[in-house]
């Protein structure tokens, strides 16, 4: 221990994915030295209401009015339960205030130095025998410094570089203005003015909602159309904490995708007809990252939003579209056209090549050309249907646990072997899109992730010590603190936060705080279902004489 005690690693970044990086480097008895590049931890989910540009370096932020698209439980890290009365779907405010409870909580604050500008990270002289590395970084009293650390973590997301399109015909005579919604703030200055909003992912709709209470016409602007997904649904419950563990391994393991398709697609238009709307795409609601607003369908029903496709070429004052349709005056074009990742700071970015958002990583995670001693990866590299927060958590402890021997990677042939295969796997179900190169699903992902240093839960090993964790694990949203009940440093409280998740819920939908238990139909522990697997397990088992655990665990259900 006394050698692991001494190793540090650096972490780039205090935000969603650099603060539990912080925090499991204490577990793990490594030394965390953090380098944040503004005065205040937080990231991009800390409003920035002036300059934005720090060092050349443009600073990314949540819009003023956002509102994250996860419920509070299921954006939660593993040991850190936000406050009951905490809105399930919490202002961008309220947020960051959870965050800072949780630096604090862990005195994960004397570990950052603010206002610290990273300039370059480079592999030590001696790298091949060690795996350190040197970090170069600007102090805050503007001073160029070097440092070695055995192990560099990069915090930094994904939302710094805009994808500009190419420019259309015509756009370099539109007297117009033309932004990114990566600087967009509020609707100030769009009073009363006639908008064009380009892109339907997030950003884009909460641009469309937000800028038709004000403007004069938005038009939203989209090539292919989207899903839309709500954020509340049965009874006003948070719609990503409504599906439990169990079923939803049972989903994508028996179900063919196309089935699910059509079952997605009809239960989506019986509140929201997108063909009517003309937002219905080509492409299966499963194969895109889906939009989450539960406003913009107003919207579109008061035409204050009205849809356009894409731009064919603009005029001095307006905008010719696809369909031959004009407006013949347009004040303000937004873009939300999403973004491009590279690493930059690594070897001048030769180091993890990246061609149109594509990089070979190991879970998103490890370069295989440095798995000689993979002391270097990236957090939070994904695009979840859900919480990005847990992941990069559970991304940091298979970072520690591989630092310090405890847990062993492939090598670089099998990781490259298992990149292309999760490739191959993306291209099958998804629409190709920039935005998709990073796309995972996020129980299946930290299942996997979680296999790698022994925590995922095991329903039959939790099941024979506590058979009533054990059903209510696996008949419950898969929160993060599930990962904390088996394999090292497990949580005292993940227990309770198991236990209790609904009430914690019900006490977020409350007016008082106080959870209001209802009568309403309570979920059933699929114990048919359970009985059917177990049964077909048995048969396989008998039949190709392998233990009937082991059928089971190859399937993945438990």
């Amino acid at each position: 221990m006394s050698n692991i005690s001494k190793k540090r690693v650096a972490i780039i970044g205090a935000g969603a994915s650099g603060l539990p990086a912080i925090h499991h480097a204490l577990l793990y008895n490594v030394e965390p030295v953090c380098f944040e590049l503004t005065d205040n931890l937080g990231g991009l989910w800390r409003y920035k209401e002036g300059e934005r540009n720090i060092n050349g370096i443009h600073l990314s932020s949540v819009m003023k009015s956002t509102v994250i698209n996860t419920s509070k439980e299921m954006g939660a890290y593993s040991d850190f339960l936000p406050s009951p009365e905490a809105a399930n779907y919490m202002h961008h405010t309220e947020l960051l205030k959870y965050f800072e409870s949780y630096a604090d909580h862990y005195n994960l604050r004397s570990y950052i130095r603010f206002n610290h500008c990273v300039t370059k990270i480079e592999r030590a002289g001696d790298y091949t025998r060690t795996g350190q590395w040197k970090v170069t970084f600007i102090d805050n009293d503007k001073n160029e410094l070097t440092e070695v650390f055995d192990g560099v973590l990069l915090a930094t997301g994904h939302h710094a570089t805009p994808n500009i399109p190419d420019p259309w015909p015509g756009q370099n005579k539109f007297k117009g203005r033309i932004s990114h919604s990566h600087d967009y703030r509020d609707h100030s200055g769009f009073e009363n003015k006639v908008v064009a909003a380009v892109g339907i992912g997030n950003s884009g709709g909460d641009v469309c909602v937000e800028l038709s209470r004000v403007c004069k016409q938005v038009y939203l602007v989209t090539r292919r159309g989207t899903w839309l997904r709500r954020r509340l649904v049965n009874e006003g419950f948070p719609g990503d904490g409504l599906i439990s563990r169990f079923s939803l391994n049972i989903i994508f393991k028996v179900f063919p995708l196309s089935y699910l398709n059509r079952k997605a697609e009809r239960d989506t238009s019986t509140w929201f007809n997108h063909e009517i709307y003309g937002l219905k795409p080509k492409f299966p609601i499963l194969s895109a990252h889906p939009t989450v607003n539960d406003e913009l369908p107003n919207r579109l029903a008061n035409g204050t939003v009205k849809v356009k496709p894409n731009i064919k070429e603009f005029t001095e004052e307006g905008i010719i579209f696809e369909d031959g349709s004009v407006v013949d005056h347009v004040d303000e074009v937004v873009l939300s056209t999403g973004y491009w990742f590279d690493f930059p700071l690594v070897e001048n970015g030769k180091l993890i090549p990246v061609q149109k958002n594509v990089a070979d990583l190991f879970m998103n995670m490890y370069s295989p050309n440095l798995s000689d001693h993979n002391s270097l990866a990236i957090l939070g590299l994904v695009q979840p249907v859900g919480a990005i927060m847990p992941i990069s958590e559970l991304q940091s402890r298979v970072f520690y646990s591989v630092l310090t021997g405890n847990t062993k990677l492939p090598n670089k042939e099998n990781m490259l072997k298992e990149i292309a295969h999760r490739r191959k796997l993306l291209h099958q179900r998804y629409v190709e899109s920039p935005r998709h190169t990073i796309q995972v699903d996020p129980i299946i992902f930290m299942d996997d992730l979680a296999g790698l240093i022994g925590c995922r839960p095991d329903f039959f090993r939790i099941f024979f010590k506590d058979p009533v964790l054990a059903k209510k694990i696996y008949s419950s949203p898969p929160i993060a603190a599930t990962y904390r009940v088996v394999g090292p440093h497990q949580w005292e409280g993940a227990r309770d936060a198991i236990m209790n998740l609904e009430k914690r819920v019900l006490s977020g939908m409350s007016p008082t705080g106080q959870p209001i238990i209802c009568k309403s139909k309570k979920r059933k522990f699929p114990w048919l279902t359970i009985g059917i697997v177990l049964i077909g397990a048995a048969v396989v088992a008998k039949k190709y004489e392998v233990d009937i655990l082991d059928s089971i665990r190859k399937i993945q259900i438990f």
